[in-house]
């Protein structure tokens, strides 16, 4: 008897569980999966995804393939960059020394180095819209803590909580490579990745402007609507796409990714290029504050933090370039087209940057052009080594070019502080 009412119990419970788990991942009708009706890949939802991943930065790329792609990205990402230009008032408020402060972006970063490799190799072997609107949920609701805390340790360390669930763009972009059709995937990455490049523009320049007429913490309570917004959004619109690799283990799959890189020539040559560029994009970007507060030019912060706008004709360019170029041809002439731009922006700016202002501002422009264009052709050529592992190859990818970055920003600040001795 006590066998079979045990016998009984279970499938109960199992039903229960099941039945929980169904509430849980319940989504509206047109956004489930069908595999005799896959959701087709609009410009509405390029943009969508972009949006995002830009939180301020994507909306550009809404307007161009699957609706979602753009928004999703326009409001994550620029969590990374709100505390940037206002770390001397949180400085002021939270008592705290001006290099205490400069940790809240710093662990900011590492914690989306942290979800760079850790987090989203994970979207390789589990459906990705519940993981995204995870990630955005759980770090939507940990920034609410980043709104009222007066503990300056404990806002550190949301920052850094933060800063590791950002990572959803990086989700993005391999999700918009299994999407777009081939002869469409390069522009449709560009979208996307332009989407970033203007939320971090708008981030810092709403962060600083918010702050100057009005309470710090408003921008932080916008930021916060913003990610439920796009919880809303995303919730009611991103098509649920299978799993692709539903059998694979998380540390085989880290270990896979590792084997990716040696394995594969295409993505050494990749992440070779993504270190280089990002590199010197940063190392640009560093020392260009400190050439510009300097004679002949003395701008104030301001006319400074204004030069971030001479890349949005770059930024709204992008994709029409790489309908134009990079899905025409092989991908390794844009990188190598990109190399040049860059590289011809560098002697430009070098040569003449110290006696006009001309030549930081052909120098901008042309390293945001040669960066958007090489960055896009890369990412189109590597997604098609393993469409199953696009995630993994990503994040190999973006965690050379993140290697990059800080190797561009210690060599820049270093060869600065020579010059200037």
């Amino acid at each position: 008897m006590r066998a079979a009412g045990t016998s009984r119990a279970e499938p109960e419970e199992t039903s229960r569980f099941a039945k929980t788990l169904a509430v849980l991942n319940w989504m509206p009708q047109r956004c489930r999966y069908d595999p005799k009706n896959p959701p087709s890949f609009t410009l509405g939802m390029n943009i969508l995804l972009a949006f995002v991943r830009l939180s301020p930065r994507d909306a550009v790329l809404a307007s161009r393939s699957p609706t979602n792609s753009g928004q999703a990205t326009t409001f994550t990402v620029a969590n990374l960059y709100y505390a940037q230009p206002i770390l001397n008032v949180i400085a002021e408020e939270f008592g705290v020394s001006y290099e205490r402060a400069s940790n809240v972006a710093a662990l900011s970063q590492a914690g989306y180095a942290v979800g760079l490799a850790f987090v989203c190799p994970i979207a390789d072997m589990v459906p990705r819209r519940p993981f995204i609107l995870f990630l955005i949920f759980m770090t939507a609701t940990v920034w609410l803590g980043l709104c009222v805390t007066d503990n300056f340790s404990v806002f550190i360390a949301l920052s850094f909580i933060c800063g590791v669930g950002t990572v959803t763009p990086q989700i993005m972009l391999p999700l918009v490579g299994d999407l777009a059709p081939p002869h469409r995937r390069a522009s449709s990455l560009s979208v996307v990745v332009s989407a970033l490049a203007l939320g971090l523009m708008i981030a810092r320049v709403l962060s600083g402007i918010v702050a100057n007429y009005a309470s710090w913490r408003n921008i932080y309570w916008l930021a916060f609507a913003a990610q439920y917004v796009t919880l809303g959004v995303l919730f009611f619109t991103l098509p649920d796409y299978p799993a692709k690799n539903k059998r694979l283990k998380y540390f085989p799959l880290l270990w896979s990714m590792v084997v990716l890189v040696f394995k594969e020539p295409l993505l050494v040559q990749a992440c070779f290029t993504g270190f280089m560029l990002s590199g010197a994009f940063t190392s640009f970007w560093t020392t260009l504050t400190f050439l510009l507060a300097s004679p002949p030019y003395e701008y104030s912060s301001l006319e400074i933090g204004l030069f971030a706008f001479i890349g949005i004709a770059v930024i709204l360019l992008a994709p029409v370039w790489s309908r134009l170029i990079t899905d025409r041809f092989v991908q390794l002439f844009s990188v190598i087209l990109g190399l040049l731009i860059d590289f011809i922006g560098v002697v430009i700016g070098t040569f003449t940057g110290t006696f006009t202002v001309t030549g930081p501002i052909i120098q901008a422009v042309m390293m945001d052009t040669g960066a958007n264009l090489a960055h896009t052709a890369n990412r189109s050529n590597v997604y098609n080594l393993d469409p199953k592992a696009r995630n993994r190859i990503n994040t190999a990818y973006m965690v050379f070019a993140f290697a990059g970055q800080l190797t561009g920003t210690a060599v820049g600040n270093r060869l600065q502080l020579e010059r200037s001795l």
